[in-house]
């Protein structure tokens, strides 16, 4: 019996039944396994289509530029914050044990400062003992360009530079969901 002619239910039937197994292998084949529970956890938005992230080329806190296209070959945390915003001084020590946990296998964690002072962040930066890079977004062209709308927020960056989910408002960045997230992303995106 040809496709053609079954049976107009039957032909039915069978595209009920391939179709989702037909979209579990491409979703398998273009994105890595990552835990969906943990992915959910997180509450990020994710985009249909990853796409290119805005140059970033500002001064960073120590004074050298700091630029994106410098990380590449990285994944990229990318946190829009304030010394003035609770939530944000609430889950930077969090970013900074997942920072120093992941850092040798590929993860950069940047945390664009929106319009404060040098002197206000580096006193911030030394209180918490935070390592990880941090730019200064003093006229919030950078945020703009991003269209943050509220700190803090949080942009995934892949190792080419796409962006791949953002998060608004804080995160647990060392807890349980976060850690099998990052684990099974680094581990499935190597460079």
């Amino acid at each position: 019996m040809s496709p053609r002619s079954r049976p107009p239910s039957l032909r039915v039937g069978l595209l009920a039944v391939l179709a989702p197994i037909s979209l579990l292998l491409v979703a398998a084949t273009s994105q890595p396994a990552l835990p969906p529970d943990a992915f959910v956890a997180l509450q990020a938005q994710s985009f249909q289509e990853p796409m290119q992230a805005p140059a970033l080329s500002l001064p960073g806190v120590d004074g050298r530029p700091l630029r994106l296209q410098d990380l590449k070959g990285k994944v990229v945390v990318l946190n829009f914050w304030a010394t003035w915003c609770v939530p944000c001084r609430q889950e930077m020590p969090a970013m900074e044990r997942l920072y120093r946990d992941h850092r040798q296998r590929g993860l950069a964690v940047v945390a664009v400062n929106f319009n404060e002072s040098k002197g206000e962040v580096e006193r911030f930066l030394n209180e918490l003992h935070l390592s990880f890079l941090v730019a200064l977004d003093s006229d919030g062209a950078m945020a703009r360009s991003f269209t943050v709308r509220g700190l803090p927020v949080t942009y995934l960056l892949s190792r080419d530079g796409r962006i791949l989910w953002k998060a608004i408002g804080a995160r647990d960045w060392d807890g349980p969901a976060s850690r099998a997230y990052f684990e099974s992303l680094l581990q499935t995106t190597r460079p």
